[in-house]
């Protein structure tokens, strides 16, 4: 088998994990989930620039690579203000502050 067989292997094992691990979860609890795994995302970004930083001069791969950044960036971009709309939720109103 080749590391490229190996690799999407993985890929597709842990899509099917991630949905069986989440499906799992109640629904209250998907949010703060989501949330607490920014972290955890930032490491997308971290093996996404070491894809597209590759010493390999394969355009797919250095294509792939830069998607793959672009959206890592996204996702962890998107965490970030899912969490601050979660925690909007649960902040008390000031004094004169409307919503």
């Amino acid at each position: 088998m080749s590391v490229d067989m190996l690799l999407f292997f993985t890929f597709v094992l842990a899509i099917f994990l991630g949905f069986e691990l989440i499906s799992k979860v109640p629904s209250q609890l998907h949010t703060p989930l989501m949330s607490g795994s920014n972290a955890i995302s930032g490491i997308t970004i971290v093996g996404a620039v070491l894809a597209a930083g590759s010493t390999d001069n394969e355009t797919i791969r250095i294509v792939l690579g830069i998607l793959a950044v672009t959206v890592a960036t996204i996702n962890v971009v998107g965490g970030y203000l899912v969490t601050d709309r979660m925690l909007a939720m649960f902040r008390g109103k000031e004094k004169g502050e409307t919503r």
